[in-house]
């Protein structure tokens, strides 16, 4: 039986005949069956999957005929929560696997939902497309360019179902958003602010659990997956978000569902360039990822581009998050989902010039807020999200909002604005290699 490593290395390595990048496949498999019910595992018994994931995936799993019946979580702790879980919210037994190779061998799942840490998520993409299965992936696809290419590669390879968590783009007022700018009435975004912003103690953190977590009880090892070797820490397994390279922080969690507007809405795939400037300035809780960032993308070339300012905190939660695009007609803010001209060029002022005024009209989007806390079970973008994905797993001539290429854009710009972070320097995109350069050489991500 192949090791993790060689498995990652073969799969690598058979897809590398594919194109990189280019038009998002579409499966070729044919319908199942209505009456075929489609059994699926979940990746990773995290506090996200058990507050917002299942039971928002519940919502639709009898229309569409789709079961839970399988669990895979290197903890024990979480695989009896799971059995426990399954039993006394929806009645139901399920099967808990030790790890996901032992789920795979063991033919007992069709779909997966993964929601391990963020270092993961691509290398269990892969695993579960090798598997034969469809996948939600929960964001971010990738820390380290290696593994968006090899996330990519494999997608194209298998032509699996892929639906990537940038739930944004299931979200009513953000399809009328796209809709609105791509019709030219809005005009050449500008510039882009954005902004998430929160003051909470527990935020990423989970000390009752790390009181809980002993080596002895999970497989730490498998953990690391292809990552160097490390000394178990507990805190680094159950609070991830906090220590790098297991995750960037604020980039993977929170910019890379914002960037990806700057993506959709734009057209273009990634930054030019990135830089930052932040630090840990209340928490000082011995994490390494910042817990203040104020990053600069500038998107674009020289006959039409535009900035993008990410501000972000976690010790003052005033204005919550905010996402709002200029053009030089006036204003789209998708915190409150209008589009009207405040900002915009004025009469008098293009009179001056001998220019026309191009003020936006009044316009309202339709209304979906966003959610800041990530383990919600009431999120309705998440719910249409998880709904589009189950019916492009029905109908499989259908891409899903966000495939697998959605992620790997946003991976190329968390990972830039990580280079940034890390180097002090300003990032750039290298198309030719699809590689992020900073300090004059290419970044790997702490791998």
């Amino acid at each position: 039986m192949q090791t993790r490593r060689e498995f990652i290395k073969t799969s690598l390595l058979a897809a590398g005949g594919f194109s990189l990048l280019g038009t998002p496949y579409v499966s070729s498999s044919k319908s199942k069956s209505p009456n075929d019910t489609i059994r699926v595992g979940i990746v990773g018994f995290s506090d996200r999957a058990r507050s917002s994931l299942i039971p928002l995936f519940q919502l639709n799993a009898e229309k569409f005929n789709f079961k839970i019946v399988a669990v895979s979580d290197l903890w024990s702790v979480r695989r009896e929560a799971a059995i426990q879980f399954f039993k006394e919210k929806y009645s139901q037994d399920i099967v808990a696997y030790r790890n996901n190779e032992e789920m795979y061998e063991k033919g007992a799942v069709d779909a997966v939902i993964i929601s391990t840490a963020d270092f993961q998520h691509s290398y269990h993409l892969v695993e579960a497309m090798e598997a034969g299965c469809d996948v939600y992936v929960e964001k971010p696809l990738a820390l380290s360019m290696d593994a968006a290419k090899r996330a990519l590669r494999l997608a194209k390879l298998k032509k699996k179902v892929v639906q990537v968590g940038s739930q944004r783009r299931s979200a009513p007022n953000y399809q009328a958003a796209y809709d609105y700018i791509q019709s030219g009435k809005f005009g050449p975004i500008t510039m882009v602010q954005m902004n998430w912003n929160v003051n909470s103690p527990a935020r990423w953190r989970r000390p009752s659990l790390v009181s809980k977590c002993f080596e002895k009880d999970l497989d730490w090892n498998r953990f690391l997956i292809d990552y160097p070797a490390d000394d178990f820490n507990p805190r680094k397994y159950l609070e991830y978000r906090l220590f790098w390279p297991y995750s960037s922080g604020i980039p993977a969690q929170w910019m890379s569902h914002q960037i990806d507007t700057i993506h959709w809405f734009s057209g273009l795939n990634h930054p030019k360039s990135v830089v930052a400037n932040g630090g840990v300035y209340w928490w000082k809780d011995g994490r390494i990822n910042w817990d203040t960032l104020t990053a600069v993308f500038d998107y674009g070339d020289d006959n039409q581009g535009f900035q993008v300012l990410y501000t972000s905190r976690m010790h003052n939660a005033a204005d919550g998050v905010k996402e709002i695009y200029y053009s030089n007609g006036g204003t789209m803010n998708l915190d409150n989902n209008t589009i009207s001209p405040y900002g915009g060029l004025n009469k008098i002022d293009a009179s001056e010039m001998g220019m026309e005024s191009n003020l936006l009209e009044e316009f309202t989007l339709p209304s979906t807020k966003v959610v800041t806390d990530a383990n919600t079970g009431n999120d309705p973008m998440t719910a249409y999200h998880i709904c589009n994905w189950m019916q492009c797993v029905r109908d499989r001539n259908v891409l899903t909002n966000a495939p697998v290429e959605v992620g790997y854009n946003h991976s190329v710009a968390i990972i830039m604005c990580d280079a940034a972070i890390r180097t002090g320097t300003k990032a750039t995109f290298d198309e030719a290699r699809q590689e992020v350069i900073a300090d004059g050489k290419v970044f790997t991500s702490g791998k």
